[in-house]
């Protein structure tokens, strides 16, 4: 049974820094790719970042490229999206998702495993 939590998440000022943790339960936590995805409010749920197990080669959505940084630490079973100079667009739930696949997808079909959401609010 694998399951993810996040946290971190909280209300903050434009231009202020949050970082996302997602724990993850499970013996095969390194060989997960792991991915940030975010859904506003009535919206689809679209693809943040990832980071694949095999070479942490990193992938960023466009809107949050230079801004936010994924990384992992296999030794805590844990995740991290650093968001820096956040934006009021930012403003969602941000989802932490999870599979054993060997590249990043930017599909949300393609992870098995999903957290319960942290809600991040940035004002302006």
């Amino acid at each position: 049974q694998v399951q993810l939590v996040e946290s971190g998440g909280g209300l903050v000022q434009a231009g202020d820094s949050l970082r996302l943790s997602c724990a993850v339960s499970g013996r095969f936590f390194s060989r997960y790719t792991m991915a940030w995805f975010r859904q506003a409010s009535g919206k689809e749920r679209d693809f943040v970042a990832g980071i694949a197990w095999r070479t942490t080669d990193t992938l960023y959505a466009d809107s949050v490229k230079g801004r936010f940084t994924i990384s992992r630490d296999n030794a805590k079973n844990t995740v991290y999206l650093q968001m820096n100079s956040l934006k009021p667009e930012d403003t969602a739930v941000y989802y932490c998702a999870g599979d054993s696949i060997w590249t990043i997808s930017t599909q949300r079909g393609r992870y098995d495993y999903w957290g319960q959401g942290t809600q991040v609010t940035v004002s302006s």
